[in-house]
């Protein structure tokens, strides 16, 4: 099926799934119910969203369903979703064998409460520039920073959103991150030019953040002193070293569940082989919401592209700015594009794909520089996808936490720094680009 008619009302089924999922939880609130945005499951608000996108606009609706599994199947949703299983492997596996207390009774003897915002932070970034993907952080320091919260008195949002801030940044400036590749692929340009662009902007919005979680966590206090055995660090360790190092997020978490099972059955009593292999799956079932919410999204995203949702989006941007042709007016353009191809797809990657000749055709048209052009179609959709509570990171790191999406979306300091900054670079022209 084809359909090459932009239409606007093919984003209303995204609306209607945020109202259900934000309005409920918004409406429990009020009501004073307790963990009001647990009482109705994403993966159960998305459904009338999905009936709607099915039955709507011409066309059977068999075809339809099946250009809604094509999108369930998307090779970037499928990899997300191994993500999710591995994680919650890791992260359980590593709790049995009192892996993670360890790492954080360690980190906590060496680093004070005060600073541990700021670290978490900037060992995110740090990771995910080496690894390229900030899903693959979040996998690994998560948890971490779950046992720190159970040490002290940081709150879990603010914890998530120092790492998932930190993966962001540290996956927005990597040579190897799919949407550095992307974003420079679409807009004809090098990877170390769109580096330099990003840099300028990323970098004061990552300072403004250390500054503003140093703030926030400067009252910090560890509430209960724990002891460590090293070995049981070693995990952590190895898979922090392989993530600097380069190695693929796969080949990182499944060693790293493999390393703990090892320690687990060496110094841990009743740690069996089969202990092991159900620590694993308790870790798999943990991750099911998140990997189903996901697997929906993709669909309805598709089913939105099918519609024209995302045509019109391109069209809206085009027409909007036909008549502005500036510099600015482009740059301005570009970036909106980026915005709003990410509300609707929740994958920056894609966003960036699916904008990208668009991107640079404007760029083109109002004399904005390739490397100028790529590096705000990766800032602006990298700023929506830390802080739509749909997004793929910020799932993971809330289904980790066993806290709402929300809390985490709502303390993503860093994109709502980035956003500015990239904001007032546009306005001031800064960084300029040298030819």
């Amino acid at each position: 099926m084809k359909n090459t008619n932009a239409n606007p009302v093919a984003l209303a089924p995204l609306g209607l799934f945020l109202v259900i999922f934000i309005g409920t939880g918004l409406y429990l609130t009020s009501r004073g119910t307790d963990m009001a945005f647990y009482q109705l499951s994403a993966t159960v608000a998305i459904l009338p969203a999905i009936i709607w996108a099915v039955v709507m606009g011409r066309g059977r609706v068999s075809e339809k369903i099946n250009i809604f599994l094509s999108g369930v199947g998307d090779i970037n949703i499928v990899t997300m979703c191994m993500i999710y299983l591995l994680a919650g492997g890791f992260a359980s596996v590593a709790k049995s064998i009192g892996g993670v207390e360890a790492t954080v009774n360690l980190g906590l003897s060496v680093i004070p409460a005060t600073m541990v915002l700021p670290g978490l932070f900037v060992i995110g970034g740090f990771i995910a520039t080496a690894m390229g993907t900030s899903m693959g952080t979040v996998a690994a320091i998560a948890p971490i920073a779950v046992g720190v919260a159970e040490k002290t008195d940081l709150g879990l949002p603010l914890l998530m959103g120092a790492v998932v801030g930190g993966a962001m940044f540290g996956d927005n400036l990597s040579m190897i991150s799919d949407t550095t590749i992307a974003a420079t692929r679409t807009q004809g340009c090098e990877m170390g030019d769109k580096f330099k662009m990003n840099f300028m902007l990323a970098l004061p919005a990552a300072l403004v953040t250390v500054g503003i979680l140093a703030f926030l966590g400067s009252g910090g206090e560890i509430l209960v002193h724990g002891s460590y055995e090293i070995a049981k660090v070693v995990p952590y360790v190895a898979i922090l070293i392989m993530a600097v190092a380069g190695v693929n997020v796969f080949t990182v978490l499944v060693s790293g569940i493999v390393l703990c099972g090892m320690v687990g059955m060496t110094l841990t009593p009743g740690f069996t082989p089969l202990f092991f292999a159900q620590s694993i799956y308790a870790g798999f079932t943990g991750m099911q919401e998140i990997l189903v919410l996901s697997m929906l999204i993709g669909g309805l995203g598709e089913l939105i592209r099918l519609h024209g949702g995302v045509d019109w989006i391109i069209q809206f941007i085009g027409k909007l700015t036909s008549g502005k042709k500036s510099t600015r007016s482009g740059e301005f353009s570009i970036s909106f594009l980026a915005v709003l191809a990410d509300l609707c797809t929740a994958n920056n990657t894609v966003a960036i794909i699916l904008t990208g000749n668009m991107a640079k055709e404007i760029a083109k048209r109002d004399n904005v520089d390739p490397r100028r052009s790529a590096s705000l179609l990766d800032i602006f959709s990298c700023i929506v996808q830390g802080l739509i509570p749909y997004g793929a990171q910020v799932l993971l790191a809330g289904s980790i936490a066993k806290i709402s999406p929300l809390s985490v979306a709502g303390s993503m300091y860093y994109c709502f720094a980035l956003a500015v900054s990239a904001v007032l670079g546009i306005l001031l022209g800064f960084p300029r680009a040298k030819s």
